[in-house]
């Protein structure tokens, strides 16, 4: 196999491996060793993906470049509409590599005409030509990504929907794996999506090449959720190497950028590779779930295609006013930090007051009729000590009524709920591993009843159940929700009681506590250790309600 002149370097033909011991060959660097035996690798791992029926291969870009370009200059033909205002990195190529990118995005643009928005291809392009025989064969390559249809799974977003949805889904993972730097980011940066937004430039515009080479090899083999990996562990290595106080007044986007940019005086390759991988995300599928939920937030925003104003970033996710939010429990800026903890595709519309103890009595059927229809809420209580705590809760309130007397337990792993200025999330988020262990056959255990949970008594205790939950059934055709229950192999029900609500009173978080409860009258309350959150008490254990509000999602 001849090189070509941009890369320059002989050949060497890889072993046979078995998908496994391929993966931990990426992982380890094992191709970084040489040049060809990585070309080999790419150009056969590539031919193996699974892709539409009519993908142009190396043959049909010679006929089209032809035609094309002819004897006529690269220069004299724009590069796609589906480019403009992206970055074209080119990772070291000289001048015949760069026109070779250039033609080789015509192309692409010419015979994929339903590419609308891929920021992410001049990258890809790029690294690939470097380990490709010649351009037409990186064409072909490149296709087969574009063109791929495996399920629950994407190389290459194609639409500027797609784009946004990505970005909001890693601003959700970094949410849930990285809170240290998200409470950072949130706290130091007006617009935490903006900051977010870039997150796949970190890995293929900012990093190295010596870095981003290595993160394509693991892309090719485990596809888009091992670049979330990566970003995720390049934002927890930035908040390891500052402070809240060297970035105040700083713009924390481009302090990240060149952070990633000089990532090699923080950490090697290799220990970053190693730290994304200790990263416990959940499956491809499930990532694929919110992915979709994602974009179907953002088309009911009507957010599909490139604006002017969405060019300039213009603050869509800044959804709390700061100048006309009003709330008898927390300012707007408290609002602000309780919205950057949110599903992303929540956070997208703004807070809406649905029920409030002030102004609509502390009647438990009128918290009830006030809060259904809306999903999810947002649950905030002040004591008469003075002490705040809440819930995020992600469904509907009118979810209780489908197990009949007997309501049961419903709701998501998007739950948490919320001291002072904390949050403790579905336990599952922080140690995944833990939901494998156990036969999906004991998922189907009766409910607890919320009335064995609530005592009346104006003190609030409640009493414990060793009675199990079974998830709701889904409703035909609908898009399965993102951390249902079902989805998980839990080693014991009680670690998925999420919320309930009787006329006895509501529950949320159980399994050797409850996390929250309010009695009937919404006057008195408890809060204890529970295993759904492995929560603390949210405030003082036995408690009486000064404030109570709810707040559901315009549009939502």
């Amino acid at each position: 196999v001849q090189s070509p002149s941009w890369c320059g370097e002989a050949a060497l033909t890889p072993s046979c491996k078995p998908l496994k011991e391929l993966k931990k060959l990426a992982r380890e660097g094992y191709w970084a060793t040489s040049r060809a035996l990585r070309a080999q690798v790419y150009h056969q791992l590539i031919q193996q993906v699974s892709c539409r029926l009519v993908t142009p291969d190396a043959l049909v870009y010679r006929d089209v470049a032809n035609r094309l370009f002819g004897k006529l200059s690269v220069s004299s033909h724009p590069l796609p509409e589906f480019l403009e205002g992206c970055s074209m990195p080119t990772y070291c190529l000289n001048l015949e590599g760069v026109m070779a990118l250039k033609k080789i995005l015509i192309c692409v643009g010419n015979l994929f005409p339903d590419i609308t928005y891929s920021p992410i291809l001049p990258s890809l392009v790029a690294l690939l030509l470097h380990y490709s025989e010649d351009e037409a064969q990186c064409f072909g390559n490149i296709s087969r990504l574009i063109a791929s249809n495996a399920p629950h799974t994407s190389y290459i977003d194609q639409s500027f929907l797609a784009h946004q949805a990505s970005c909001m889904t890693f601003g959700d993972l970094a949410n849930k794996h990285c809170p240290a730097a998200h409470k950072l980011i949130a706290s130091t940066s007006e617009n935490v999506f903006e900051v977010y937004s870039e997150w796949l430039s970190w890995l293929f515009h900012n990093l190295p090449f010596n870095y981003a080479i290595r993160v394509f090899d693991v892309y090719l083999l485990e596809g888009q959720k091992v670049l979330y990996r990566i970003a995720l562990a390049l934002l927890k290595q930035y908040r390891f190497s500052v402070t809240s106080a060297e970035l105040e007044g700083t713009d924390i986007k481009a302090d990240l950028q060149a952070f990633v940019q000089n990532i090699a005086e923080h950490v090697t390759v290799d220990k970053l590779l190693e730290r994304a991988f200790g990263i416990r995300l959940f499956s491809r599928k499930e990532i694929w779930l919110l992915q979709m939920a994602n974009r179907k937030a953002l088309m009911e925003r009507g957010i599909t295609m490139v604006q002017s104003s969405m060019t300039k970033r213009e603050p869509f996710h800044l959804a709390v006013d700061m100048q006309n939010f009003s709330s008898t429990i927390v300012t707007a800026q408290e609002m602000r930090i309780v919205w950057s903890w949110i599903p992303e595709r929540f956070s997208l519309f703004p807070p809406l007051l649905l029920f409030s103890n002030s102004e609509d009595g502390c009647s438990l059927q009128r918290f009830y009729a006030c809060c259904e229809g809306y999903e999810p809420t947002v649950l905030l209580i002040k004591t008469t000590e003075g002490e705040v705590c809440g819930a995020f809760l992600s469904s509907d309130w009118s979810e209780r009524k489908k197990s009949g007397a007997t309501s049961g337990f419903f709701g998501t792993g998007e739950c948490f709920v919320r001291p002072e200025t904390e949050r403790y999330e579905w336990v599952f988020i922080k140690k995944p591993e833990l939901a494998k262990a156990v036969p999906r056959s004991r998922q189907q255990s009766p409910s607890p009843s919320p009335a064995s949970l609530l005592s009346s008594s104006p003190e609030g205790h409640s009493t414990s159940s060793n009675r199990l939950t079974v998830p709701t059934p889904q409703r035909k055709g609908r898009l399965s929700p993102f951390l249902a229950i079902r989805h998980f192999l839990l080693p014991s029900k009680t670690a998925s009681m999420f919320m309930s609500g009787s006329r006895e009173g509501i529950v949320i978080g159980g399994g050797g506590g409850q996390a929250l409860s309010l009695d009937a009258n919404l006057l008195w309350g408890r809060t204890e250790h529970c295993e759904t959150f492995d929560n603390p008490p949210l405030c003082q254990e036995n408690f009486k309600v000064q404030l109570l509000e709810v707040w559901g999602f315009q549009n939502a």
